[in-house]
């Protein structure tokens, strides 16, 4: 049986003295078949006549293109870079392809212009148009995340203005694996800092991310960026997000309320936000326990030690674990500098060891949760840096690693329906992302 690609190739080929002797008898025989066809074409009862044909010759004007509307910055060269570490002025300006003298001397002189020489910091966006000998024709420069310096030629020479930013909003979706830590993880998949931070204290009352983490947990997080010419420039809150931690799925969604405050609830419309944080750091490792006999690695003797160690490095910020009270800020013993906060319900919290205190801080001072207390250190009897942290209820201590926290006010119940309404697309864009094998949407 022949090939559909031999039948190709034989119908390639020149056909033989056969082959036309066939052709021209289908060629005969088509006649009477064309007049038909032609039959169908022809007004009835007229007959074709052979009409005469005259070839005109005619020249049309075309419409002439001022050399304005081709446009003179049609071949220029587009560029964005950005500032990076011990640049100068000359090495920016040569990067960006920059050569006629009088940008240069406007740009190194115009008082207007000055923020592009003053205001050199690593990461900021700059954008050139120049033309394919160096001639300045546009530049945008990143002031900072709220304004932009715009250089333009004109017929007149060059002139300089600062203008808002123009930012693009975006929502984006990324996910990652656990390898080592939680920045580890969201270095690489890209996404910033901040957003890390803002996962943990969404978390912070049910993971505590100094000890809980373990290889293979997944994490999935929604949050608002904003970008300038293609360039990160800020980001905002995170939306939504999912965090898998011993197998255990934790979900978070942001809404805000009908009085305007904003929190992270359950999908069931839980809060999250409970009235104690677990860790009054957002990351350290436990040096030491609770523990009713231990070796004290100063005195060198057995004695109990009634709270918890987190080993940090010297000026680490330590954060209020509740809203409080100060019920004393100062030196105390072997707590060296101390702070100690009164909660609700007989319960208090003590912080050792710091370095300094928060600027102003203030016996009898109101305190809310996450507010900054101090820096960590090593006053008093301390062999090391590191924040020392006790829990009491009515006097008596607690392992602030296992006690019980008390649970912030839940949603309302008249605010239900247009949460779980709100929330239902980030929720489902979660899921999307988890059933599938893709680190990211945008």
């Amino acid at each position: 049986m022949q090939k559909k690609t031999d039948i190709l190739t034989q119908n390639s080929k020149v056909a033989g003295p056969g082959k036309l002797k066939l052709r021209w008898l289908l060629a005969i025989s088509s006649v009477p078949l064309l007049g038909i066809a032609a039959a169908f074409g022809i007004a009835p009862q007229t007959l074709p006549l052979n009409v005469p044909t005259v070839e005109i010759t005619e020249e049309i004007a075309l419409p002439s293109v001022a050399e304005s509307q081709l446009g003179t910055t049609a071949a220029a060269l587009l560029q964005v870079d950005q500032v990076r570490r011990d640049d100068t002025l000359s090495a920016v300006l040569d990067r960006m392809n920059i050569h006629n003298p009088e940008a240069i001397t406007f740009l190194r002189t115009a008082r207007e212009a000055q923020a592009l020489a003053t205001q050199l910091r690593p990461g900021r966006t700059i954008l050139s148009k120049t033309t394919e000998s160096g001639e300045l024709l546009e530049l945008q420069f990143q002031i900072d995340i709220n304004r932009t310096l715009i250089v333009k030629k004109s017929a007149d020479g060059y002139a300089a203005q600062e203008m808002p930013l123009v930012l693009e909003n975006r929502v984006l979706v990324k996910s990652a694996e656990i390898g080592s830590s939680l920045f580890a993880a969201t270095d690489d998949a890209g996404i910033p800092d901040q957003i890390a931070v803002q996962i943990a204290n969404i978390f912070s009352s049910d993971i505590d991310f100094n000890i809980d983490l373990r290889r293979g947990d997944r994490f999935t997080v929604i949050y608002e960026a904003s970008f300038s010419n293609g360039e990160l420039i800020k980001t905002g809150r995170v939306l939504s997000t999912e965090f898998i931690n011993h197998g255990k799925t934790h979900n978070a969604v942001l809404y805000k309320a009908v009085d305007g405050k904003e929190n992270y609830y359950s999908p069931e419309g839980r809060s999250l936000q409970k009235a104690f944080l677990r860790s009054p750091l957002e990351f350290s490792r436990i040096s030491s326990g609770f523990s009713l006999a231990r070796f004290h690695p100063v005195l060198n003797k057995w004695r109990a030690h009634k709270g918890v160690d987190y080993a940090a490095p010297s000026g680490t910020r330590i954060r209020a674990v509740s809203d409080a009270t100060v019920a004393f800020v100062g030196s105390q013993g072997g707590y060296g500098n101390v702070v100690i906060l009164q909660h609700a319900n007989g319960i208090s919290t003590v912080y050792g060891h710091l370095s300094r205190f928060a600027a102003g801080l203030h016996r009898g001072q109101k305190i809310t949760q996450g507010e900054e207390l101090g820096f960590v250190g090593m006053s008093g009897l301390a062999s090391g840096p590191h924040l020392h942290y006790e829990f009491r209820v009515n006097g008596q201590h607690r392992d602030p690693l296992t006690v019980a926290l008390p649970t912030a006010t839940p949603l309302p119940a008249d605010q239900l329906a247009t949460f779980l309404d709100q929330s239902k697309p980030l929720l489902e864009q979660l899921a999307l992302l988890r059933g599938s094998n893709l680190a990211s949407l945008e």
